[in-house]
């Protein structure tokens, strides 16, 4: 034990000299004493290495020096896996360190006791968590941070497939995370570890490159820096002027938006300019602008626009020296210090602090991101607004008083609206935009002056969705349809068992003020009357199962459940009756729901075979969807049901497939020969030529039983010469040949 715990005693060493650096009355016993404990709880893991597991923790609290963190972080970062990894409690934990190390290694804690059905789930779900604790305490985020970049570093010694998945998870969640707080060092190397193993090629490929042209870009360097540093102490501007070459992903990221070679990129470089006074950035400014042409539209002002994380610089890029376009920025220490460190440069980790920022401003878009949480309860539809809202280029929007507001890009004047309030959203009518009517899906730019109207009368329609670019917006407005949407079920619930009470003289009213109704509630699941009456109209219970519960013996001898509680026509009846016999044909169940009419959605014409999804219909039963229909995508979260297919039972189900191909004799008769040979039967076929251009274009209804049986129809149609393509009708994410 003696041996282990003195394993690394130049990093423990290392560790507290750091933290003594930056916060000489930090109490140094207490994090030997918790490095020690964390010792002897891991001292008999491993990690993938060989090493002692105790290294992990430790280096992961060195990072946390890095970012300048109290005591507390710091224990934090020494234990964050004993609770999760070991045998230690989580009260002992609190006996041993505190109630407030207590708290932070519970937030870090990565135990998970909820089952999920697929990975994005689950990734999903942690984010989710991960939210939420940060709502309670900033250094939570602040410590897993420091954790993933520990585990980036050390990834060489996983399998490629979980090396790939967690760098994924890192590109996509934990560096926009650093981003937003700021912490850009710790962002970019993320960014760069993670480039490493999902694009190895790219990475080594542009690592050789610019080692290859290392001296070159070290003389530029030296030479633009002594060009600066001469011509703004001429003009009386004291500067600190420093030149670096760009990170990796940076550079990789620039080629593929602009589609260029290693040999287009020029800019491989940005210089800093860093000096006292905010006048001093704009003198800075005026002297590098006087020396070489600025590129146009290449200027941001972030000292008078400060970014949502408080970043304050000014960025330009200029044609410098040689005709090569540089970057250079511009900031004061203060602002530096944030830029470097983020939200951590404003960690209060001493008593008496001078400079603080307003905790409005600080924490607002965290705000937002618990409340976007709590408004969204599936957690694959949280995932996907965060990450679009994590990853926006922000555009500054004025309202009529002055007031600034930042969006992402793409935003419209309903996410405006709805970042006044959620009222004025629900009933925005109309816009202003520089003073001019413009529609409601009207893009904001940066410098708008934006006025809204409302209307009583006006409410969110259905696509307002598809033209908000904000979480907050999208939430609130599917918050808004959800209700509505309810409430509409609670009215049809009510007139549906009216209407079947009605021979016996009896109401729900009636059923609701006796408490009848309150004794199906735990049968059906539900948590109260408007619920059980909601899923009466959704189509979730039947009006049959739900009376057959709560009626007496002597009022079900009266009442007929084999009477239609709505006289239907004969066009309705056949309707009906072929919507049976879709479901009685059908190779569907659905789970935990009984005795539902099962009917496959037309927008993606699902096949036996193909991943699945059901959502119940008002009135209509189960409809089934291919899994990422964009269709189910847009449902409530909450009426969607899992669905598997029968095994074995694949019934013939009619497909439509289009095929563009050359206007030539014999093509054809080769299309339907294909067809034929894979045993499948024609329906219909359709044939138009596309006029001069020599091509035709052939659409084929088909019966296949399987989406085997299809891609095998559709690969063999597309090897024939001269077909072009193969494509399946009616769903967009199909495949194509």
């Amino acid at each position: 034990m003696e041996e282990l715990a003195q394993s690394s005693p130049d990093q423990l060493e290392d560790l507290l000299g750091r933290v003594q650096s930056y916060n000489p009355q930090a109490d140094l016993a207490l994090i030997r004493r918790a490095y020690d404990y964390s010792a002897r709880m891991h001292v008999d893991q491993k990690r993938e290495s060989g090493e002692p597991y105790v290294i992990h923790p430790l280096n992961v609290a060195l990072i946390i020096t890095q970012l300048k963190l109290d005591v507390p972080s710091i224990v934090t970062g020494l234990l964050h896996d004993v609770v999760e990894d070991t045998h230690a409690s989580l009260a002992e934990v609190q006996s041993q360190f505190g109630a407030e190390v207590s708290q932070l290694v519970d937030g870090v804690t990565k135990v998970s006791k909820i089952t999920f059905q697929s990975r994005e789930e689950k990734q999903a779900e942690n984010f989710r968590k991960m939210i939420i604790a940060m709502a309670h305490d900033i250094r939570v985020v602040l410590i897993k941070l420091a954790d993933r970049l520990h585990n980036m570093r050390t990834l060489d010694h996983l399998e490629p497939e979980r090396q790939q998945e967690i760098a994924r998870e890192t590109l996509e969640i934990y560096a926009p995370i650093a981003h937003r707080l700021g912490i850009y060092w710790l962002k970019s190397e993320l960014e760069d570890l993670s480039f490493r193993y999902l694009n190895s090629s790219a990475y080594g490929t542009l690592k050789a490159f610019v080692a290859k042209r290392r001296q070159e870009r070290e003389d530029y360097i030296a030479n633009v820096i002594e060009i600066l540093s001469r011509r703004l102490l001429e003009s009386g501007v004291k500067a600190e002027v420093t030149g670096r070459p760009k990170h990796f992903y940076s550079i990789h990221s620039k080629m593929q938006e602009l589609g260029l070679s290693f040999e287009e990129i020029y800019d491989l470089v940005a210089f800093r300019i860093i000096v006292d006074t905010v006048r001093e950035c704009y003198e800075a400014l005026g002297v590098v602008h006087a020396n070489w042409k600025p590129v146009p539209g290449r200027f941001k002002d972030y000292i008078a626009l400060p970014k949502v994380n408080m970043y304050q610089s000014l960025h330009t890029t200029v044609i410098g020296p040689r005709g090569q376009r540089m970057e250079v920025q511009i900031r004061t220490r203060e602002m530096h210090k944030i830029a470097e460190e983020g939200i951590a440069a404003h960690w209060s980790y001493k008593e008496g602090t001078s400079k603080e920022i307003r905790e409005t401003e600080r924490f607002a878009w965290l705000r937002r991101l618990i409340e976007w949480q709590q408004n969204l309860k599936d957690p694959q539809e949280f995932l996907s607004t965060v990450k679009d809202d994590l990853f926006p280029e922000e555009v500054f929007v004025f309202t009529p008083k002055g007031d600034v507001f930042d969006f992402p890009q793409g935003a419209t004047v309903i996410d405006f609206a709805y970042r006044i309030h959620s009222q004025v959203g629900n009933h925005l009518a109309g816009a202003r935009v520089n003073g001019r009517m413009v529609p409601l899906r009207y893009k904001l730019r940066s410098g708008d002056t934006v006025e809204v109207m409302t209307s009583e009368k006006q409410v969110p329609g259905k696509d307002w969705t598809n033209f908000v670019a904000t979480a907050r917006a999208k939430s609130r407005i599917r918050q808004w349809l959800r209700q509505q949407q309810a409430e509409r079920s609670l009215e049809l619930g009510v007139s549906l068992l009216d209407r079947e009470l009605e021979p016996l003289k009896l109401s729900v009213a009636q059923l609701r003020s006796s408490k009848r109704l309150d004794t199906a509630l735990r049968e059906f699941s539900q948590r109260d009357v408007d619920s059980l009456l909601a899923a009466v109209g959704y189509g979730i219970v039947t009006p049959t199962q739900l009376l057959n519960r709560v009626l007496t013996p002597d009022e079900l001898k009266l009442y007929r459940p084999e009477k239609s509680p709505i006289p239907l026509g004969p066009a309705q009846r056949e309707r009906a009756a072929k919507e049976a016999r879709k479901s009685a044909s059908g190779a569907v169940v659905v789970s935990g729901v009984g005795d539902m009419l099962v009917r496959f959605a037309r927008c993606c014409n699902p096949l036996p075979g193909e991943a699945i999804t059901g959502f119940i219909t008002r009135g209509r039963g189960v409809t089934v969807h291919v899994a990422g229909c964009p269709h189910a995508l847009n449902t409530d979260p909450q009426r969607r049901v899992p669905v598997v297919w029968k095994d074995g039972e694949e019934a013939p189900r009619a497909i439509r497939l289009e095929v563009l191909c050359a206007d030539q004799p014999g093509l054809l008769a080769a299309m339907t020969k294909a067809i034929a040979s894979a045993g499948v039967n024609i329906s219909t076929a359709e044939v138009k030529t596309k006029g001069a251009d020599g091509r035709a274009l052939s659409v084929f209804e088909v019966s296949v039983t399987s989406a085997r049986q299809l891609n095998n129809l559709m690969s063999s149609i597309g090897a024939i010469d001269g077909v072009m393509r193969v494509s399946r009708l009616g769903q967009q994410i199909g495949p194509r040949y």
